[in-house]
């Protein structure tokens, strides 16, 4: 079992030695810039379901982002890998700036904080954002995508590595098809599913078309990737930062908790708090 320890800064070696005292590891290497692997950790502590609570306390409180890896757990051995979108991929919530377009962002930005907290459901959730922008001028999506939308930090490294190991990639979001077709073929994704807006006029009607991309949803086409491309869920990572991605991420074998709500990094295998998207590759590229 392997101890990973990342960070946006180096850390201090009193810093490792004591994480490394806290899980009894015996051996440490230095895997990336600001990463190093503990080895040989106590089996008491690294079998637990849920890792010891003064290592989890102590890297928190020092803005380390730590993981159990098991020996052998490689990202060679994965097949697929499932994104959310807003706030995990990218850095904003699509429809809280498009909102803002309209001068409403703190209305539906607060509906959007508590769907992804879990206090409501997302469909109703989703519904009562989107009516807000009725009447909004379609050229507002291609200005958000233009001038607000970013990947977040190490997104391009992330999905560099996925491709050399030829690991797909699904990017599924509550989001809208306007800015996930855009991102696929951007970042050479492999499938993108996504909510779609309907536009009459080049006017947002404030509807969404068909049935609404939600927390089940995202899971039925993490499994239906899966079973085509005759994986086992072993072998699938999901990624997500809001309760909406919980049912996905309880169908993967690996599932990354990314700068997430409490919810989410309480049921993940992993939690990335601090570190960008590259720590994926920093966590499963090591052991």
């Amino acid at each position: 079992m392997n101890l990973i320890l990342q960070a946006l800064h180096d850390i201090p070696s009193t810093q490792i030695e004591h994480i490394a005292q806290l899980s009894g590891a015996t051996r440490i290497e230095q895997i990336a810039p600001h990463a190093w692997r503990l080895r040989d950790t106590r089996p008491e502590l690294v079998e637990a379901a849920k890792p010891h609570d003064d290592i989890a306390d102590y890297c928190f409180e020092h803005r380390i982002d730590y993981g159990f890896v098991p020996q052998g757990k490689h990202l060679s051995g994965f097949g697929l890998v499932v994104m959310d979108m807003d706030s995990t991929l990218i850095s904003i919530e699509c429809i809280d700036e498009i909102a803002d377009m309209q001068g409403l962002k703190p209305q539906v930005a607060a509906i959007t904080e508590e769907a992804m907290r879990g206090e409501i459901d997302f469909a109703e959730s989703l519904r009562r954002r989107v009516a807000l922008l009725e009447g909004l001028d379609e050229g507002a999506l291609q200005r958000v995508y233009d001038e607000r939308l970013q990947l977040n930090p190490g997104a391009e490294i992330m999905l560099a590595e996925l491709k050399k190991h030829g690991i797909r990639t699904l990017l599924v979001s509550g989001g809208f098809v306007f800015f996930t077709e855009r991102l696929k073929a951007r970042l050479g994704l492999d499938y993108a599913h996504a909510n779609t807006l309907e536009i009459v006029d080049g006017k947002l009607t404030g509807k969404v078309l068909g049935g609404i991309l939600d927390a089940q949803a995202k899971a039925d086409w993490l499994m239906k990737m899966r079973d085509e491309l005759g994986l086992n869920p072993e072998q699938v990572i999901a990624m997500g930062d809001g309760a909406n991605d919980l049912k996905m991420m309880a169908q993967a074998g690996v599932s990354i908790a990314y700068h997430a709500k409490p919810v989410v990094r309480a049921q993940a295998s992993y939690a990335l708090n601090f570190v960008g998207l590259d720590g994926l590759v920093n966590l499963l590229d090591h052991s």
